[in-house]
């Protein structure tokens, strides 16, 4: 007759453990993102609608979704690049460019926005010589982009650098073994493995940015219509205390992150079973 132990381990019980974890939920998630939904609920369907559909909050939020998806393309192109980098390379000075990736994890957003403001103003260090060239930086949508590349990079590069670590040598041994040339083992072995965390890494930057407000504000300009993000717009119905327009308003981000969160599931167990599969 088999006897079957159970393996004990150091933190309470299922049951004791679940309640722990599901009040936490509750307490933190739960019931402060459902006070969005009852205070809506104030506002009528047709009052709703006219909310969420003026042309000021639709510009609004075409620039924040267009200028977050930019910055989470182009942080998973150079990310990746840091995180190999970082990852199979050693050379002088890489502790400092380790510690340089997470400075905007501790870079307070709003010491971040007015570094930017002054770098890429007109008069700036930066700025100058992109507007001898008519390259508007500062005070408009490329702005808001460079602010949300800074403060979303670190996303990506933590999140794909440990994988990178982790890639078996030995793979890339069998594939040279076989005559594969360094290309055809960086498409065929090494970038299917990262594409997981490639989409974790990008949607991280992307949710990140499209909550951005601190480093957002000073380089934007904060024009209606042209250069004002949805976290803005939400901040202003607040001060005008237009408290169900603006939870109105930040359902819709909230939906669009939910389904964000469910699209992001979906392809990186589509793109595991194809590892799995090969």
């Amino acid at each position: 007759m088999l006897k079957i132990s159970k393996q004990k381990t150091t933190l309470p019980g299922f049951h004791l453990s679940l309640g722990v974890t599901i009040f936490y939920l509750g307490l933190i998630v739960l019931i402060p993102l459902s006070m969005l939904f009852i205070k809506t609920s104030a506002l009528g369907p047709g009052e709703i609608w006219k909310v969420i559909a003026s042309p000021r909050t639709l510009a609004a939020y075409r620039l924040t979704f267009m200028t977050s998806l930019i910055a989470g393309l182009v942080n998973v192109v150079f990310g990746f690049l840091i995180a190999w980098v970082l990852a199979r390379y050693s050379f002088p000075g890489k502790k400092v460019v380790d510690a340089l990736v997470d400075l905007p994890f501790a870079l307070p957003t709003a010491v971040a926005g007015i570094t930017l403001a002054s770098l890429y103003s007109q008069n700036g260090w930066v700025g100058k010589y992109l507007y001898q060239w008519g390259i508007q930086s500062a005070y408009s949508p490329l702005g808001i982009t460079i602010a949300l590349i800074f403060i979303g990079l670190p996303f990506v590069v933590r999140t794909v650098e440990p994988v990178i670590q982790e890639l078996d040598a030995e793979l890339e041994d069998a594939a040279a073994s076989l005559g594969a040339n360094r290309t055809q083992t960086f498409i065929k072995v090494i970038f299917p493995n990262l594409i997981p965390s490639l989409i974790t890494g990008f949607t991280l930057s992307f949710a990140r940015a499209l909550g951005e407000y601190g480093s957002v504000i000073f380089i934007s300009g904060n024009m209606p219509k042209k250069t004002e993000i949805v976290p803005l717009l939400i901040m202003t119905k607040l001060e005008q205390y237009d408290y169900a327009g603006a939870t109105a308003i930040a359902v819709v981000m909230l939906l669009a992150s939910f389904t964000l969160l469910a699209l992001t599931n979906f392809l990186q167990k589509l793109s595991l079973n194809r590892i799995g599969m090969n």
